[in-house]
């Protein structure tokens, strides 16, 4: 994994599909209807949707769809864009003042803070099912639903009762990890379940074989935990496990490269995420 010369590339393909996803956002969710918009319910979807974000799981998929199948069709990017309507109803309701109670999300008012509790609810609420519309749209639009019902099934899996909302419900209801193990646990069900849904939606919709939908969950699952360790370091979050949480965050990115071997150099994108995340933690 290197180099200068990757970097800059993959500095290229992410600006050009963020701004992709952002126009895709945009245009599948438009700011009002015949109806108006009883509640502010859209223009508050569009507040969270659309504020300034990475979209790092949707470019995910998306670089695991070209790892299968060289590029990515309109049917393809929008349910690899629906990942994003998970991620970002799940940040919702995160902030509300009965979980982790945020007034503030990346630098301005939290959706409840803007709107109201209820109407943050019920944008939560429509994000999570308008993911699985997408999909199911995309799949008609594609004629493989095949294909497509593999996708909805990774995000229905990542993003439910076994993951993403299971670990909300860990870090919740039970004390501060005290072991490193106890925390990984954790990472692995509220950030990466996700990121390995983002991987698998990407494969399946590629027409990936079962073999290649599980190596890229495989990155996936590896890739969300490093990503969360460095997070976590960023932000000085669970300090008393850093130094051991620095050495598994390579640790996992490097188990998470060598699920990539039987893509050979198809998969050179998705390496060059795993080595701009080592180089985003690197020791000084």
């Amino acid at each position: 994994m290197k180099t200068d010369g990757a970097s800059a590339d993959l500095a290229t393909w992410t600006a050009r599909w963020r701004a992709e996803i952002d126009a895709l956002l945009d245009r599948r969710l438009p700011g009002g209807d015949s109806d108006g918009d009883p509640g502010r319910l859209r223009e508050s979807i569009r507040y969270s949707l659309l504020a300034p974000g990475k979209r790092l799981r949707p470019l995910l998929a998306l670089a695991a769809a070209e790892t299968v199948a060289g590029a990515a069709d309109e049917p393809m990017r929008v349910a690899c864009a629906s990942v994003e309507l998970v991620h970002c109803y799940s940040l919702i309701h995160d902030d509300l003042p009965a979980m982790d109670d945020d007034d503030f999300r990346r630098g301005r008012p939290s959706n409840h803070k803007a709107f109201s509790e209820a109407t943050a609810i019920l944008a939560g609420d429509a994000l999570l099912t308008l993911a699985f519309e997408w999909i199911a749209e995309a799949g008609l639009r594609a004629g493989r639903p095949a294909d497509f019902l593999r996708a909805s099934l990774a995000l229905a899996q990542g993003a439910g009762m076994g993951g993403m909302v299971r670990g909300q419900a860990r870090d919740l209801g039970e004390a501060v990890p005290t072991t490193l193990g106890d925390l990984e646990r954790l990472h692995d069900e509220k950030t990466a379940a996700l990121f390995r849904a983002a991987l698998e939606i990407g494969a399946a919709v590629a027409g990936a074989d079962e073999a290649q939908r599980a190596a890229l969950a495989r990155f996936g699952q590896r890739y969300g935990v490093a990503f969360q360790h460095a997070d976590d370091l960023d932000d000085a979050d669970h300090v008393s496990f850093a130094g051991a949480a620095r050495d598994r965050l390579h640790q996992h990115i490097a188990d998470a490269v060598t699920a990539l071997a039987p893509f050979g150099a198809r998969a050179d994108r998705l390496r060059a995420f795993a080595q701009a995340l080592l180089q985003k933690v690197a020791a000084p």
